[in-house]
């Protein structure tokens, strides 16, 4: 059965985060009103690599059960942590986990235990900085990945698949990037295909749309055509989703479309958790 390869330090897996890093991410979120898409986006990664780092520490330090990295592609296409991990591609999550590039500190709401919500503050550590300028050279960053997922999957051929997570908002400057993807989702391990997911973080005041299995509900052709890119959910996501109260239809793909900030935090979550860790 595919997908059910235990993750271990001896077989790690593989998550790489392709972030649109276009001038347009400037502008304002639409399904976070008010929000700067690309501090959002900023704040979501910074997040999402800190429970990767929680779900890794144990007793004696962190393990290194994923190889983590980050391209942005806007004015330029590369390795787009920053601090001490700048220029890499891919790091392990123990190295992920002891530099980054600054600690902040952020208020969160937390829950007063009265039914009301009071400020804390709390430290925040920070890879990956917000960054809006260029074009959306997608097709770059999409081959860049093929190159560096290439050598990956080489070098780890029993591992659970990589899994690449795509993050943007606006149509590709570069070409069409739907060969691109193909190939990318064509890599695989012995125990499936790479995983491709999209999230298109939209200007458009347009509903929300969550893991859909066809194109019908979706508002554009460029948001139709994300959808194609995407991979299917494995069984394992789906169940995942289904103890979250996600409904799903008969073939659901991983692709959002217009999400606030708590449903993309959501879907990364569900994305990347893993089947077992060792």
């Amino acid at each position: 059965m595919p997908y059910a390869a235990e993750i271990s330090r001896v077989r790690p897996s593989c998550f790489l985060f392709l972030i649109d890093q276009s001038g347009s991410m400037q502008e304002v979120w639409a399904g976070d009103s008010g929000k700067n898409k690309a501090e959002g986006v900023s704040t979501i990664i910074n997040r999402l690599l800190q429970n990767l780092v929680l779900k890794c520490a144990k007793s004696e330090g962190v393990r290194d059960y994923y190889d983590v990295g980050v391209i942005g592609y806007g004015a330029v296409v590369g390795p787009a942590m920053s601090g001490p991990l700048a220029g890499k591609e891919l790091v392990p999550i123990s190295e992920v986990a002891n530099q980054p590039a600054r600690i902040e500190e952020r208020v969160k709401k937390m829950d007063d235990g009265a039914g009301g919500l009071i400020d804390q503050q709390i430290k925040f550590p920070v890879w990956f900085d917000a960054i809006a300028n260029g074009g959306t050279p997608m097709c770059q960053a999409m081959s860049r990945a093929q190159s560096i997922l290439g050598k990956w999957v080489t070098e780890q051929p029993t591992s659970f698949p990589p899994i690449v997570i795509n993050i943007t908002d606006g149509h590709a400057t570069d070409g069409d990037p739907a060969a691109m993807a193909s190939a990318l989702r064509n890599l695989k391990t012995e125990d499936g295909e790479l995983l491709l997911f999209n999230i298109h973080v939209s200007s458009t005041a347009a509903s929300s749309v969550e893991f859909p299995s066809d194109e019908s509900g979706l508002p554009d052709d460029y948001a139709r055509l994300l959808f194609r890119m995407s991979s299917p959910l494995p069984d394992y996501m789906k169940s995942i989703a289904a103890e979250e109260g996600i409904a799903l239809g008969d073939s659901p793909r991983g692709f959002v479309f217009n999400g606030d900030m708590v449903s993309v935090i959501r879907f990364l979550d569900i994305g990347t958790r893993a089947t077992s860790l060792r």
